[in-house]
């Protein structure tokens, strides 16, 4: 038998909303899109989950979709719920796209490894900032999807900046 060199480990990013069905899908989509642009696709892993269960199993905001479609990106994740214990094992950096989730999220850490992979999406914004969060499109018109699609690209293309420089 011969020896096969291991795999780069790939860095693992999973983003959080709410429910799972339109700012971390699109952020997940976002981003996939990037690294795979980039030629850097066998670097990382992205997933996404919501914080509550009342969307387990379904796709994303129809309205998500469709918006996120006229960019090029495909948003086509089926939601599903945070598990802390699963996802801080399992993931480098837990992005949440407002503070709401952030506390959510972090009074689930369960110690100071935990607390430090997660990381706010506004942090890293560039284009935007006044903006000091995500904000939820599901009760808004086209302009709030378009508003966080906005929101997404340019927090995303730094985020990908600086993991790059890591």
């Amino acid at each position: 038998m011969t020896h096969q060199p291991d795999m780069e480990k790939k860095l693992r990013l999973l983003f959080i909303c709410l429910g799972n069905i339109c700012r971390s899908p699109a952020a997940n989509a976002v981003m996939q899109k990037l690294v795979d642009e980039t030629g850097k696709t066998n670097k990382y892993f992205i997933d996404s989950a919501g914080i509550g269960a009342w969307h387990i199993g379904q796709l994303p905001d129809k309205r998500m979709r469709q918006h996120a479609q006229l960019r090029g990106y495909n948003v086509n994740h089926i939601a599903r719920q945070f598990n802390a214990a699963h996802d801080f094992d399992s993931f480098d950096y837990i992005i949440v796209m407002d503070e709401e989730n952030y506390e959510d999220i972090s009074t689930r850490a369960r110690s100071e490894a935990d607390m430090n992979k997660v990381l706010r999406m506004a942090s890293f914004l560039k284009a935007y900032p006044n903006d000091s969060f995500i904000p939820d499109p599901y009760y808004s018109g086209a302009e709030g999807f378009e508003h966080v699609l906005d929101l997404l690209e340019d927090a995303c293309a730094e985020l990908l900046r600086k993991l790059e420089k890591q």
